[in-house]
């Protein structure tokens, strides 16, 4: 991402509509519900199993698995908005990206721990700051520490409204679990998809050229 780039990006006030933005992830759900549902139930079948079977590893396993996983409903979304067909081998595509998300994530939740740790609310702020983290690592093709700050200096500037997009889909998701728990496979996908739709409005002509910067890694 270019410096003219980064300019561009902060040049308009990033506002969005909370409900319009569900609106959007709503609507690339049912463009994949069957591959969106079953991509949540082998995220939750592999932290399951994980925790019941590899306790030592859970954790180890949870940052090398979910920053890919996670990256896979961003890469999807991406395919719905543009329009291209999606197989469910594309869920798996953030995979081709794992070095840049891992690392991405890490540093991000490692950061946010340590806010917590003083006195929670820089926790709070960084958890609502570093939304886009792993969509700028996948689209900006900078390195993880611009990719977060890229992605805090851009929600800081309207935080209190990315805020209250995060309690908005605390509440979703926790309505999902109700919902004999088999709700949330359902708003999870929607969330990531929501997430992404407010990203790509927002990036849409900063990022105009190039789509994906990063090469898959093998």
């Amino acid at each position: 991402m270019t410096q003219a780039q980064i300019q561009k990006l902060f040049q308009q006030y990033p506002e969005f509509s909370i409900q319009e933005s569900l609106k959007k992830g709503w609507e690339m759900f049912k463009a994949q519900p069957l591959n969106s549902v079953a991509f949540a139930m082998l995220i939750f079948s592999i932290q399951g199993i994980s925790t019941l079977y590899l306790e030592d590893f859970s954790l180890l396993v949870s940052i090398i698995i979910s920053p890919p996983m996670t990256a896979g409903f961003f890469l999807v979304a991406n395919r719905i908005s543009r329009g291209v067909e999606v197989q469910f081998s594309n869920y798996f595509d953030g995979f081709s990206y794992w070095g840049i998300v891992i690392v991405t994530s890490l540093i991000s939740g490692i950061l946010t721990f340590f806010g917590i740790l003083a006195l929670i609310l820089p926790g709070i702020y960084l958890a609502v700051a570093f939304m886009f983290a792993i969509p700028f690592a996948l689209y900006s093709g900078t390195d993880f520490w611009t990719s977060l700050e890229l992605s805090r200096k851009l929600i800081t500037i309207n935080w209190w409204k990315f805020f209250g997009f995060v309690i908005v889909l605390l509440v979703f998701n926790i309505l999902g679990l109700l919902c004999f728990i088999v709700g949330i496979l359902v708003t999870i996908p929607v969330s990531y998809f929501a997430i992404y739709a407010i990203f790509e409005d927002l990036t849409r002509d900063a990022l105009a050229e190039p789509e994906v910067i990063h090469e898959p890694q093998s």
